[in-house]
Formats: C-alpha cells, sequence, structure tokens
C-alpha cells in the first residue's frame, strides 16, 4: 500500500506541515505533502500507523503488512517523520478515547500550531456511541471498537489477554463495524446473534454481506431494538429487546422503527457487543480557539476542509462522521491540495512597491 503514491522524488516545495492521526485521511494527506517536497511531522498517539486499518479493520480486508510497507516507505523515501504514543490536545482540556492506554507523551494542540505553517486534523472516530438502557455498564458488555481493537491487540502481541469471550454472542447494530466484530465473534466458535431494528433490506452494511455473514452461521435477527441489558452480579446474562415494525420514512431517507408495545422478550446471551455508531474525536473537547465541533463532535470546516484558522484544516471521520476507507483517503488527498495552495499562496514573498 503506496500512500506516497503520486512521486517517484520529492518535489521542491518549502514549508512544515503537522498531520495530528496517521489513519487513511492523515496518510493520504501525508503521502501527497511529502512528495511536494514539505517537511511533515505525523503525531499519532497509537503504536503504530495505520489507525483503524491497522487496529480494528480485519486483516482479511487489509492486511497490516500492507499498511507498514507503506508507512515505511513514507520515513524511508521521503523523510516523514513519525511521533507514535504521543497524543496532541488542546491545552487545559482533557479526554480519554480507545487507544490512549498507548500514550507516553501529550503534546499541547496549541503547541503544534504555532510550530507549524500548516496542520491537518485527522483524529477520526475512536469513541462509541452507547445504547443508554440498564445495565450497559456490566460486564462482558463492549462496544464493536473495543472489541475488534482489543483482538487487534493481543494478535499483535501488544496485550497479554485476550477480549472476554461469549458461548453466545449477540451484536446490535447492521454496519460494517457490527459485521467485522460478528464475524470475528463467529471465529471464536460462538454462536453469534445480529440484533437489528430494521429489515435486512435497510441494514447499512447492504444486504449481500449480510447473507454471506447467514451463510457463515451468524443468525441475523430483524425488527428488535434493546431495552434492557439483564445482568447477574455484574455480567451479563440476557440482552432484553422489544419488537418493531417500520413507519414513516426518517431523515435518512430509511422507513423509522416504531416499537411495538408489550413485545419485550429476553434473549439468553453471556457477551453483547454494541456496534451503533463511532464519535469523531478531535484534539479538544467542544472547542479550540475559533475551531468548533458540532452535536455530534465533527469539526467544522469550509468547502476547502479549512477550519476557522486559516492554517489548521481537517480531513476524514472527524469531518464526515464514521465512513469508508477510501472515502477518508479521498477527503485527506483533498485536503492536501487544499494545504499546498495555501501555502503556496500565503507563503509568497511580498515585495514593497
Amino acid at each position: 500500500m503506496r500512500f506516497g503514491f503520486i512521486c517517484r522524488e520529492k518535489g521542491g516545495k518549502r514549508g512544515s506541515i503537522a498531520i495530528i492521526g496517521a489513519g487513511p485521511a492523515g496518510l493520504a494527506a501525508v503521502g501527497y505533502l511529502a512528495c511536494m517536497g514539505y517537511d511533515v511531522d505525523v503525531y499519532e498517539k497509537l503504536p503504530y500507523a495505520g489507525g483503524m486499518m491497522m487496529f480494528a479493520i480485519p486483516s482479511y480486508r487489509i492486511h497490516p503488512d500492507n499498511v507498514i510497507a507503506g508507512v515505511e516507505d513514507l520515513r524511508d523515501r521521503l523523510s516523514v517523520r513519525f511521533y507514535f504514543k504521543t497524543k496532541v490536545f488542546a491545552r487545559g482540556q482533557t479526554r480519554h478515547d480507545e487507544g490512549d492506554d498507548f500514550v507516553e507523551k501529550v503534546v499541547e494542540l496549541d503547541d503544534v500550531v504555532e510550530k507549524y505553517n500548516a496542520v491537518i486534523i485527522a483524529t477520526g472516530t475512536w469513541s462509541s456511541r452507547k445504547l443508554g438502557v440498564e445495565g450497559e455498564d456490566s460486564r462482558n458488555v463492549l462496544t464493536a471498537l473495543e472489541y475488534l481493537y482489543h483482538w487487534r491487540l493481543y494478535e499483535e502481541g501488544l496485550v497479554k489477554e485476550k477480549p472476554p469471550a461469549g458461548k453466545k454472542i449477540v451484536v446490535v447494530g447492521a454496519g460494517l463495524s457490527a459485521v467485522d466484530a460478528a464475524e470475528k465473534a463467529l471465529e471464536t466458535g460462538a454462536e453469534v446473534i445480529m440484533a437489528y431494528r430494521r429489515t435486512i433490506a435497510e441494514a447499512p452494511a447492504g444486504i449481500y454481506t449480510i447473507n454471506v455473514l447467514r451463510k457463515k452461521g451468524v443468525e441475523f435477527m430483524e425488527l428488535v431494538s434493546p431495552t434492557k441489558i439483564v445482568a447477574e452480579e455484574g455480567y451479563v446474562k440476557g440482552l432484553e429487546l422489544r419488537r418493531m415494525k417500520l413507519g414513516e420514512p426518517d431523515e435518512s431517507g430509511r422507513p423509522r422503527p416504531v416499537p411495538i408495545p408489550g413485545s419485550e422478550f429476553v434473549l439468553d446471551t453471556d457477551l453483547v457487543i454494541l456496534a451503533v455508531g463511532e464519535i469523531p474525536t478531535p484534539p479538544f473537547v467542544d472547542k479550540f480557539a475559533n475551531i468548533a465541533a458540532d452535536r455530534s463532535k465533527r469539526i467544522a470546516v469550509n468547502d476547502r476542509l479549512q477550519t476557522a484558522l486559516d492554517k489548521v484544516f481537517a480531513a476524514g471521520d472527524v469531518v464526515t462522521g464514521p465512513s469508508y476507507i477510501g472515502k477518508a483517503f479521498g477527503q485527506g488527498l483533498r485536503a492536501a491540495r487544499f494545504v499546498d495552495s495555501f501555502l503556496t499562496y500565503s507563503m509568497q514573498p511580498v515585495f514593497a512597491r
């Protein structure tokens, strides 16, 4: 996997750029800007570059060795500097996200913005949505991100303990994260059920992908929504579900799931995986200088992916919310081009008349 694919030799542009986050968007931007000749520093809180490609997406989709080879090419051929286990965050603010346990150094966002000619924020979505139901904090209730991330850590030898195991695992959701979690759960030998509040026709992962899982042995349960996690002595023992029916379309254009009163039932399970979406994780809590995040925690940018601070740009899932690797990669390239244009203009010498 080549991130610096647009050039054979480094160009002659001048200027220093910081990329915060080494996931798909960040690495795409790094490759473009390093090829142009800029000095590029990359700050990444995890031990390796790649983001979700390295630490969440199954290796049969994107093999870690390919990501590592691409990063080594950036480092060795284009002189990109990587600062791993380093989290960038706004001064006086704090927040703990998935992956932060590896952080050995915190660099203040204020200092990064001051030091470099331009900055691209590409910190992705390293937090997960919850259901907001009773019992959600019970043992053996994980998000899909937690489950997949900790499996990858174990497989890479970064932790000694496997993630919690179960004999009957329920995955809540029907997006790609749910699919990946269900497939990994199936590999452990567990009975796996996917529970979704709409039908297979509305599943974000697509009918074909869900049917592939069903052929592998995953049960797909439609039109059910969790109302409670049943626990004994702190451990999950069951998942209470309410049956749903489809109503009028919502803002997404899909039929709205409508609860059927009195239809609750309990599904026995010893491990619940919540795959109901990830949340953007910008390098600040709500606001930094004039840069703000919306209610969904997405960084506000203009059509040039520029924030309210002229020299600070943002790209990838931290702008769009959870998306596909290709979309994040493409937006990283766009941000890099806009940064190049911005620096080419702003760093031109001004001559007195």
